[in-house]
């Protein structure tokens, strides 16, 4: 697998143990010589906005044999629109090749979390709490947990798609308990994101990661899974920001009509 830096600092909870292939990457000698140094793009949790960083700090600072003889280190990235500095500690095995982040400042969960303050419009105040427990409790290592979290978030949307249309008269509240959840997305699907119903196996995924998979495994997926929910809510707030658009539209449209009429009336 090729190292990813942005990936390694802004998502990947410690503890994780990453294998490298091959040492000679560019990307993972960045840890190590300034020289190899590159731009990583990122979310800044002091500034709220995305930022550009660079590592001013890199692994060999005190010991310039720590690439070939393994050891402890630390990283540090620094904004370079603010200057602000977040420092990454983390153990090299030379000899397994292997990488292991052993603590961060911020956490992966404070990198991620102001993300989801923008879903605020679409998510209740206890679902944004619980996005964000999910992302705090994938950041250190309980993938189990944070499933359950992602799941309740899907269950969720579905509820608020069944009060719409049963509002409505569209669907019963018989039908919907009687089926399965694929069945409840199929007679739903008017009412959801267009990504939810052709991605539905969401959900039994997180059913099973929850009662059969392990943690590492969860772990594994969560990013996945997250990406696909933050997709859902990005397709709701799309809709509202639309709907919003349109009824500003009318609004102006009733008040350049009303002017235009009073103008043609006093002639």
């Amino acid at each position: 697998m090729i190292f990813n830096l942005e990936t390694f600092f802004f998502d990947t909870p410690i503890y994780t143990r990453e294998k490298i292939e091959n040492t000679h990457q560019q990307e993972f000698n960045a840890l190590f010589f300034s020289t190899s140094a590159q731009d990583i793009e990122g979310y800044n949790p002091w500034r709220k906005t995305h930022s550009t960083f660079s590592i001013k700090r890199t692994l060999t600072y005190s010991d310039t044999k720590l690439k070939s003889n393994g050891g402890f280190g630390t990283v540090c990235l620094q904004c370079k629109r603010y200057h602000d500095e977040f420092y990454f500690y983390m153990f090299w095995a030379s000899e397994e090749k292997m990488i292991i982040k052993v603590g961060q400042f911020p956490t992966v969960a404070d990198f991620h979390i102001g993300d989801v303050k923008q879903y605020k419009k679409v998510l209740s105040d206890s679902k944004i709490k619980e996005f964000t427990r999910a992302i705090g409790l994938a950041a250190n290592g309980i993938g189990i947990g944070s499933f359950v979290y992602l799941r309740r978030i899907f269950e969720s949307l579905i509820q608020e798609a069944l009060d719409q249309s049963k509002s409505e008269g569209i669907v019963t509240e018989g039908d919907f308990q009687q089926a399965r959840m694929d069945k409840k997305i199929d007679l739903l699907q008017a009412y959801l994101p267009t990504f939810l119903v052709e991605n539905k196996e969401m959900y039994s995924i997180l059913s099973l990661g929850i009662h059969e998979l392990e943690e590492q495994d969860c772990l594994a997926h969560f990013d996945t899974l997250k990406v696909g929910i933050e997709i859902i809510l990005d397709e709701k707030l799309d809709e509202l920001r639309k709907k919003e658009k349109i009824e500003a539209a009318k609004k102006k449209l009733k008040q350049i009509k009303s002017k235009v009429k009073h103008t043609t009336t006093k002639k």
